[in-house]
Parts: structure tokens; C-alpha cells; sequence
């Protein structure tokens, strides 16, 4: 039986335990060493080991588990393991544990992916080398219309999401989350002049109809991790808000925080926006068109509902930050971001 090298008081997690459901997945055996915990972009905990001949990353909840906590992570593993019969770039799923009682919270061990967050920083080849920048731009959105066109039904996951109805709720979920925190002490209201001009025009042009699939629910540049050799994405990541849609909701959010040229910054700040020479919002669109079955005539819509559900979620956190719920400084920025967004909803819908 194995037994871990590192002090579990270290890792937040009981890598003893680790190891003892292991050896009952038939998993290779052998002490569990080099475990170190990794960053991300969520505060969902992350340990990255080697046990006998293979390397492993376990993922859970956070220490402190919200309410949704190991839903969501059991619908991760559901996930992922649809996808192993797919070409989509994604972290392989190893094993799930979805008993609560080995940790104390839903955990799954995955492969870990080869490659590098293109949101942090760009090794020295491509920070030199604008022509694979815009190739990089590009495989952002190839690993997208892959994902696009997988048959859910055939990958199993028929019951993972309620698309009937996908595109109306849209509008009316995001001003519930608005009225949701409106009240918040402190907070002076959303400034956001066409907020309700955006709304109504949201509503007013709703696709009809829609093909479901697989949508990722947050897909950015800091999601994906690109290969250390090439420029193609190695993996998607950060599957915890997927569900059956639209999947061109995926593209839309690429396209609203995107350059707005070839030497500007997107609105994530990220290292690849801000070395240039992307691909402009067009050329995606082209791009995701020459391998996606989908109607993309109605693509101004998803980019300003993209725009008007994350101008609202990240003026949530400005809201708590005016409670003092959440750092005022984080809370400013994520305002500008938000009031970015809605004046880039405006732009779309004059330019449509």
C-alpha cells in the first residue's frame, strides 16, 4: 500500500486517504511523492503528485465547501468522462470519488496537461513571434467548434443540462442576480446607462432555435492551456459551470472580451492580449464557421448577451466590495471591466 512523502497539513487534503482509495481503484501503487498544490482560477484545491510510475492531479472542492460544492464537482467527473470519446482537448479523466466520507467532500484524480496558461505568460518564443500569436488566436477557437459539435446524446450526458427554453432564461436569470444584490449596503446601483436599452433589445432578438450541446459556461483564454511545442490549445479547463445550451454562448463570451484590434489589449488583461497581433473578432468568427455546423447569423446576439451576463456577474462582486464583503480595489476593477462590457454591447448592437 502506499503512503504519502508530503505532510497532509500542507496539502489541505488527507493524501493518506488518497492513497488508500487508490489501491482499491487498482490504481499503480507506491508511496505518493512531489505533491505540491496548484494555483488556478477558481478556489476549487488542486494537488499535483506521482504515485508508482504515474502523475496525478486531484481536484475538490475548497476547504470550506459552498453549498453546491460537490454537485458540482460530480458533475465534473460526469463530464469529463463523456468526453474521453471525444476530440476535445481536455485534462483525461483517471478515476472520480463521489463518496463523501474519503475526504470529507467529492474529488476526482485527472491527468495532468502539458502545457502553459497562455492568461499568465507566453514563453519567449511566442512573445517574439506575432504570426504564432495569431495562430494562437486561432486555436482558441478550433478547440471551441470541436466542442461545439459533439452529440451530447451519444457522449451520455442527454440529462446534464435542461436546454428547452436555454436562450430565453438568459435574459431574466442575469436581472434576477441584479436585483439579487441591488440592496447591498453601500453600493450606489449599476451605472450602466443602457442596461435596460440592452435588455430589451436582448429580448427583442432572441434566436428562435438552437441546437444544443456542450457548453463550457466560461471559455477564455485563462480556461484553456496551450501546447509547450505548438500552437494549439492542449486543453480545455475549468469545466465546473458546463451544461447542455448553446454553445455558440461559448463563442459569444470569447468575442466580447477579445481585442478590439490587432494591437489592443482584451479585458482579461491577459499576457496573450497584451503581446498583440491577434486574430480580430472576424477572423474567429471565420474560423469557427469553416468547421462548425452551427448558423452563426445571429452571432451579434451571443456576444452582447455574453457581454450583459458578465457585465452583471462581475459588478456582483463590486457590489460586495462596496459592503466590504470583497476587496474595494478588486471590486473597482471588475466595475470597469463591467461597464467596458455593457459599453461594448452598445457598439454591437449599433454596428448590427
Amino acid at each position: 500500500m502506499g503512503t504519502p512523502s508530503t505532510p497532509t497539513t500542507e496539502m489541505t487534503v488527507d493524501l493518506r486517504a488518497v492513497s488508500d482509495w487508490m489501491d482499491t481503484r487498482g490504481l499503480p501503487d507506491g508511496d505518493i511523492v512531489d505533491a505540491n498544490a496548484l494555483g488556478g482560477g477558481t478556489q476549487n484545491i488542486m494537488i499535483a503528485f506521482t504515485r508508482g510510475d504515474r502523475s496525478y492531479v486531484l481536484r475538490r472542492g475548497p476547504r470550506h465547501l459552498r453549498p453546491q460544492s460537490n454537485k458540482v464537482i460530480t458533475r465534473e467527473i460526469e463530464l469529463l468522462g463523456a468526453l474521453a470519446t471525444t476530440d476535445v482537448p481536455h485534462p483525461r479523466l483517471v478515476a472520480g470519488c463521489t463518496d463523501e466520507n474519503v475526504l470529507g467532500a467529492v474529488f476526482y484524480l485527472m491527468e495532468p496537461v502539458d502545457g502553459y496558461n497562455a492568461a499568465v505568460s507566453l514563453p519567449s518564443a511566442y512573445a517574439a513571434d506575432r504570426a504564432g500569436r495569431h495562430t494562437m488566436g486561432l486555436a482558441l477557437v478550433d478547440a471551441l467548434a470541436t466542442l461545439g459539435e459533439v452529440d451530447h446524446h451519444a457522449a451520455g450526458l442527454s440529462d446534464f443540462g435542461r436546454p428547452d427554453g436555454f436562450l430565453e432564461r438568459q435574459v431574466p436569470r442575469w436581472l434576477g442576480e441584479l436585483e439579487r444584490y441591488a440592496s447591498t449596503p453601500g453600493y450606489p446601483g449599476p451605472p450602466f446607462r443602457n442596461l435596460d436599452a440592452v435588455a430589451d433589445w436582448l429580448q427583442r432578438n432572441c434566436p428562435n432555435d438552437f441546437t444544443p450541446g456542450v457548453l463550457h459556461g466560461d471559455y477564455h483564454v485563462a480556461n484553456v492551456m496551450y501546447a509547450p511545442d505548438e500552437p494549439r490549445v492542449a486543453a480545455i479547463v475549468d469545466w465546473e459551470m458546463a451544461t447542455i445550451g448553446d454553445p455558440l454562448l461559448d463563442l459569444g463570451a470569447l468575442l466580447a472580451v477579445w481585442v478590439d484590434g490587432p494591437d489592443s489589449t482584451d479585458l482579461l488583461d491577459s499576457a496573450l492580449g497584451a503581446a498583440g497581433g491577434l486574430p480580430s473578432r472576424g477572423e474567429l468568427i471565420a474560423r469557427y464557421a469553416e468547421t462548425s455546423s452551427r448558423d452563426l447569423s445571429a452571432i451579434t446576439w451571443y456576444m452582447v448577451v455574453a457581454c450583459f451576463k458578465l457585465g452583471l456577474i462581475l459588478e456582483g462582486t463590486y457590489a460586495r466590495a462596496c459592503a466590504g464583503k470583497a476587496p474595494r480595489e478588486v471590486g473597482d476593477r471588475l466595475h470597469r471591466y463591467a461597464t467596458e462590457l455593457f459599453d461594448r454591447a452598445g457598439a454591437f448592437i449599433a454596428q448590427a
